[in-house]
């Protein structure tokens, strides 16, 4: 059921954007590298490795340069078109086609280049390689602004190793233990309320069950 309303509101929201999706790309094409879309591999359901696609916002070869596969704010790899793309996530909108190919759902656990999977403990890759992917999620939704949280850090990959994947790792649990319709279209919902507005407590408000920071994450997002 959940693959039905993936390929109902995918083709939707396709069909209703894309006069943006051809704007967006045409913007692309003719200006900053010349690229429109940067595919990724990402690791996907039953451990297979996929091409995430998204629109172009950094620099060819970032992944070389600076943190990696880590992105800060102010990242200086980022493009200037890039900046309003990831701000308002319009470049996440291309992974609509990975949802049509059955690669993602729209609501799952944030697919992660295999670098980052691999910072999971092993119990946590085992329940989280067992479903879908997702283009939201409760993941997703909690650290919507992560590349803030990361900004001014000396080392961002151990930070994001010891304290962020720590707790996104519970989160996805959290999901892959709760899926039904209800959870699913909560996501969608919540997801689209904390694009609009912002609402960092929202999900706790809505699943009052998930799983809670420790103090030295809250201690992290104070200081962003």
């Amino acid at each position: 059921m959940i693959r039905f309303f993936d390929i109902f509101f995918c083709s939707v929201t396709i069909a209703l954007l894309s006069p943006l999706l051809v704007s967006i790309s045409i913007l692309l094409r003719f200006s900053g590298e010349g690229e429109i879309f940067y595919f990724q591999k990402r690791v996907g359901k039953n451990n297979k490795v996929f091409n995430l696609i998204k629109f172009v916002t950094m620099k060819k070869n970032s992944e070389k340069e600076g943190s990696g596969t880590i992105t800060i704010k102010n990242d200086p790899r980022i493009l200037p078109i890039g900046k309003f793309l990831r701000k308002t996530k319009i470049n996440e909108l291309p992974q609509l086609f990975n949802v049509m190919k059955g690669e993602m759902s729209l609501v799952g656990p944030r697919p992660l280049t295999r670098k980052n999977f691999e910072f999971y403990e092993d119990e946590i890759k085992k329940k989280i390689i067992l479903i879908k992917p997702g283009l939201s999620g409760i993941g997703s939704i909690f650290f919507k602004n992560e590349e803030n949280y990361l900004n001014g850090q000396e080392n961002s990959e151990k930070i994001y190793k010891n304290y962020i994947s720590p707790y996104k790792g519970k989160l996805e649990i959290w999901y892959s233990d709760n899926i039904n319709l209800k959870n699913y279209f909560f996501i969608i919902f919540t997801t689209i309320i904390t694009l609009l507005i912002k609402k960092d407590n929202l999900i706790f408000k809505i699943f009052p069950d998930l799983p809670h920071p420790d103090e030295s994450l809250l201690d992290l997002f104070k200081d962003e």
